[in-house]
């Protein structure tokens, strides 16, 4: 098999779809990365390749001659999951060029970077912040990790997604999605992994595809004959064509009589370009749209013939909202599904928090002007005050079981119950 390079340079021109993963507010992400195990040479050590892929519109670009330059720095810090102590830290910086700028707001243009570390492993907090040395704005995500352990036995390292390939000096050369957003994918799923065997051996490779359901809809097996060595594999996948939602796939390595030798499996999303990064399945958008469409809205978009149907007309009646037809941003769009993000995220009690009267509150008004809290007081239940000044209206929220279910103490809303910005 030919060699191959994980290219992860910089495209000026290269276009990948919008999307987000660790993002709870439904914004687009300040960026996106991964970390990846891979085995290493190194005894009692994993290999880590960490990738990173930023938005331009995230990066503040300046006149530099006939270009326009973006600098940003890049710290990984790696920390002990029992006491935070910090046990790696790695600090790395990037330039962009461009030569248009209009490319300097682009969503949907992106500056790569990545760095090999090799780790213990065990479970740790992984932190990454990318610091953009001209705005002086700094983004951070943190997740707790494991770090995978490769031993003498059969094994596969993690999946990383691919969204082309390419010849440079005569090898080829992989560009990631660390997105990981398929969306409209034309020539299948591409993926890149690597294979362990402490034997030469027949196996077979079986990947599947599973919906949020759980539901296979894409299943491929392939006879394989592995070296006692690290067997890079680069596999397109002929799977259907993805509708919104997220997915997992999974890759197993299987003996002759199908006994499981290794697996590994990552989710992907499916999200089209122009929606919101909040809206992950269409079925439940459309529910979600009860403070700002109307019942005969509603049931239109509902009724339609199949889901292809179903997304034009959720994607027309939310142009109609558009009070920027001309751009590319939608702000009623957005705005409206990182409320019902947020509401989800931080009013969820019995019902999903969309579904709360905390919910519909802060969907149709917005962040109230000041919130007065009253958790412990002993003459009363418990209970919450938000005002919002600029309408001269006061909501009052009261928790009767004591257990954080908060509920309006005057539920009729009246003609409140309408979306605002």
């Amino acid at each position: 098999m030919r060699k191959l390079l994980l290219f992860v340079a910089f495209f000026s021109n290269f276009l990948l779809p919008q999307t987000t993963e660790k993002n709870p507010s439904g914004y687009l992400p300040k960026f996106y990365y991964d970390v990846i195990n891979y085995k290493s040479e190194t005894p009692n050590k994993t290999k880590l390749t960490v990738i990173l892929q930023i938005p331009f519109s995230n990066l503040q670009f300046i006149k530099d001659g006939n270009k326009f330059a973006a600098k940003y720095r890049i710290t990984f810090t790696v920390r002990s999951k029992d006491d935070y102590k910090v046990l790696y830290e790695k600090s790395w910086s990037e330039k962009v060029y461009v030569d248009d700028f209009v490319l300097t707001n682009s969503k949907s243009n992106y500056s790569f970077s990545y760095k090999n570390i090799e780790f213990a492993p065990g479970v740790y907090s992984l932190k990454c912040e990318v610091f953009d040395l001209e705005s002086q704005k700094s983004y951070a995500y943190e997740d707790l990790f494991t770090v995978r352990s490769y031993d003498d036995k059969f094994g596969i390292s993690d999946l990383l997604f691919i969204k082309t390939d390419t010849i440079i000096d005569s090898k080829k050369q992989l560009i990631p999605n660390i997105s990981r957003n398929m969306a409209n994918i034309k020539d299948g799923l591409k993926v890149y992994f690597e294979l362990y065997s402490p034997e030469e051996k027949e196996a077979y490779l079986e990947f599947s595809l599973f919906n949020n359901k759980n539901e296979m809809i894409f299943n491929r097996v392939e006879l394989i004959d592995l070296k006692n060595d690290n067997y890079k594999q680069y596999s397109m996948l002929k799977s259907p064509e993805l509708s919104l939602g997220e997915y997992n796939l999974e890759v197993a390595l299987k003996d002759y009589q199908h006994k499981i030798l290794a697996r590994t499996s990552k989710k992907i999303v499916s999200r089209w370009i122009g929606l919101p990064t909040a809206v992950a399945d269409l079925n439940k958008a459309v529910e979600q749209m009860v403070y700002i469409a109307t019942s005969s809205e509603l049931s239109f978009i509902k009724n339609a013939a199949d889901d292809n149907e179903k997304l034009k007309r959720f994607i027309e009646f939310w142009k109609k909202k558009d009070p920027t037809p001309d751009t590319d941003d939608n702000p009623v769009f957005e705005e409206y599904y990182r409320r019902v993000a947020y509401a989800n995220e931080k009013f969820k009690f019995y019902n999903e928090g969309w579904r709360s009267d905390m919910g519909m509150i802060y969907i149709t008004l917005g962040p109230p002007s000041n919130i007065e809290r009253y958790p412990f007081n002993y003459d009363s239940k418990p209970y919450e005050v938000w005002d919002y000044y600029d309408l001269n209206q006061r909501f009052i929220f009261v928790d009767q079981t004591g257990f954080g279910d908060y509920r309006l103490l005057n539920p009729v809303f009246g003609s409140w119950y309408r979306y605002r910005q």
